[in-house]
């Protein structure tokens, strides 16, 4: 009779214990699912955009996003791979751009509702004048070859008195908008990222910071600077339909959060600026 109770009991502290350890095991595997992160790719130029994304992977985990980043050296891959669905998001361009590409591409990306996040002022460099007052007539001027950033280009010449556009509020004004070009000043539009390469032949080139910084340019030693209140900030955009979604609204924030701002200004010396 005491063997039966022996053994009645035994099996009952086996049933517990078995029951402890499904349970233990059903609540680790919640514990796992919950920290769980979503694993989203993002398109991004190395620097300075990719340069801040990388340093803010810590934050972006913490929100539950898994962030791959994909760098380009060109500005039309990460619109192309975002439309075709190799990217999710991307990370690297100003919405008059992004407004011209769909035009002139037929795609459908948006970006999202309030996603401002740096101003990335177009830089006036040259190695033969220290101040646009010296730029004699017929100088060459270089500007870049996609429609916004070259009437980026002619915008900062007119606000100097260089140059007369049609209409300063046209952000797609081109050498054919010019009115008035008292110093007949020569235009050479080239590939953004091709000008640091040969800026040095031109009296004066326009290159944007991102490809300034990775080919080994100071912005400190540009002799003309975008105005702050450049309506050019940079944007996170998502193909037309995805604007709404959680993970992408996640990665706003973070890029718009205190460490951001933080990283921007510590590390860039305000040749990027904090667009919100």
């Amino acid at each position: 009779m005491k063997k039966t109770k022996i053994l009645v009991t035994l099996i009952a502290v086996v049933a517990f214990l078995t029951a402890c350890g499904n349970k233990n095991t059903a609540d680790s595997a919640k514990a796992a699912e919950s920290t769980e992160l979503t694993k989203v790719t993002i398109g991004a130029s190395e620097t300075p955009h990719g340069e801040l994304i990388k340093a803010l992977i810590p934050q972006f985990k913490e929100k539950g996003i898994d962030l791959e980043v994909v760098t380009f050296s060109d500005y039309i891959q990460p619109n192309l791979q975002l439309d075709s669905g190799d990217l999710d998001v991307n990370f690297y361009q100003h919405q008059p751009y992004l407004d011209n590409f769909n035009k002139d591409r037929n795609t459908n990306i948006v970006s999202i509702e309030n996603s401002k996040i740096f101003i990335t002022p177009l830089l006036g460099f040259s190695t033969k004048i220290k101040d646009i007052s010296e730029l004699k007539d017929g100088a060459e001027i270089i500007i870049p070859n996609d429609p916004t950033n070259g009437a980026r280009a002619l915008l900062i010449l007119d606000d100097k008195g260089l140059i007369k556009l049609k209409d300063k509020n046209n952000l797609n004004s081109t050498e054919v908008d010019i009115a008035e070009n008292p110093k007949n000043l020569k235009f050479n539009a080239v590939d953004a990222q091709n000008i640091p390469r040969v800026y040095q032949d031109a009296d004066l080139a326009f290159i944007n910071p991102n490809f300034a910084i990775s080919n080994g340019l100071d912005p400190k030693d540009a002799i003309i600077t975008e105005a702050k209140d450049s309506p050019y900030a940079n944007v996170v955009a998502v193909r037309k339909g995805d604007e709404n979604e959680e993970k992408y609204k996640k990665i706003v924030e973070v890029l718009q959060s205190e460490e951001s701002r933080k990283y921007i200004e510590d590390t860039f010396k305000g040749a990027v600026l904090p667009a919100f």
